[in-house]
């Protein structure tokens, strides 16, 4: 694995708090406990979905500020090993145009005690990496796909890369890196339509579709409730051609609430993030491409680990800051607050 960037002056090291030092988990203010990391590796993306970033892209971050291969799988570790993560999900931007990809997977499979390890992806490029993710051990794997038409895809991401996609959801499938799961955003009046066919897609091929409301994390600034496509408009068209009967499995931690399909025991799931808000349970945090840590898909603030693995700091050092920025986990995402103010990261530099 490769490792850059000089490390910042030891003694510049900041100090934690006499008698912040703890063991245990990453347990919050209000008794949630985070067992699920994501990992963002990278904030540059290959496509430009319309409500995440503009079509001439962003700005990326330097690669002096990215964390390192060696950096993410300390981290990683560190959680696995001291904090009690046991899911990790590797996100973006989009993770597979990280050239050190399935050595982190594979670091990160070889932990103990064994994390699940999935991973969110385009799909772009993946039927050429599938089967290199598999044998780094790699379990499954979530795409996003808003629509099967191959000219909608093309407004959607100003690429013209749908085949691309279909052919790594099928290298996914045949790699066994299963559940593949598929999500999908809908936009009023562009992709409404692509509800039912994505469906009957999935249902065809075995996969398993979620649709996740659209959220405040566009770079632009541009959403509104308003116009957003609430998770009861798409369950108005799912069962307009589609009998639906409520999953009985307990949902605990998941975001997606579930559907039975058809009577087939496959499924399909809608995460209402804006309109059934699931703060409650939620068992996540998230670690930036730059080493920040952030507690909410939503949060305002973060914590810094990158300056304290560039300063020298030990795992049981790195381990007491990530429990401290825990604790300070807010009780929801107050996106009905009218306090409520966007993000300042875009979805793509915080990771999904």
């Amino acid at each position: 694995m490769t490792t850059s960037s000089p490390l910042p002056d030891p003694q510049l090291r900041p100090q934690l708090v006499p008698g912040s030092a703890g063991t245990g988990g990453l347990v919050d203010r209000h008794g949630r406990t985070a067992t699920d990391l994501r990992v963002s590796l990278t904030d540059r993306c290959n496509l430009r979905c319309t409500y995440c970033m503009p079509p001439e892209g962003l700005q990326w971050l330097p690669k002096v500020e990215q964390l390192t291969d060696d950096e993410v799988v300390r981290l990683v570790r560190i959680g696995v090993e001291h904090l009690g993560i046991r899911e990790v999900r590797f996100t973006g931007g989009e993770p597979l145009l990280r050239p050190g990809l399935p050595g982190i997977v594979a670091a990160t499979t070889a932990l103990l005690p064994r994390p699940e390890v999935s991973l969110t992806t385009n799909a772009v490029g993946l039927s050429r990496m599938a089967p290199a993710l598999a044998a780094a051990g790699l379990d499954r794997i979530n795409v996003s796909l808003d629509t099967l038409d191959r000219e909608r895809f093309t407004q959607l991401t100003y690429r013209d890369r749908l085949p691309d996609v279909l052919a790594g959801l099928k290298a996914a499938k045949d790699a066994g890196l299963t559940p593949v799961k598929i999500n999908t955003v809908l936009l009023r009046g562009i992709n409404e339509d692509d509800a039912v066919p994505l469906l009957e897609y999935c249902l065809e091929h075995g996969y398993e579709l979620r649709f996740i409301e659209q959220m405040p994390l566009d770079a632009h600034h541009a959403w509104t409730r308003g116009e957003m496509v609430t998770a009861e408009d798409i369950l108005a068209k799912l069962t307009a051609s589609h009998t639906l009967v409520p999953d009985v499995e307990e949902r605990g931690a998941a975001p997606a609430e579930r559907w039975l399909v058809d009577g087939t025991g496959l499924t399909v799931g809608v995460i209402a993030s804006v309109t059934r808000s699931f703060c409650g349970a939620c068992d996540r945090t998230r670690l930036t491409a730059d080493g920040q840590i952030r507690n909410c898909l939503f949060a305002r603030e973060e914590s810094d680990l990158r300056f304290a693995l560039r300063s020298g700091a030990d795992d049981q050092e790195i381990a007491d800051r990530w429990r401290i920025a825990t604790l300070n986990k807010l009780p929801g995402h107050g996106i009905d607050d009218p306090s409520f103010l966007q993000p300042s990261r875009p979805m793509s530099a915080i990771g999904g």
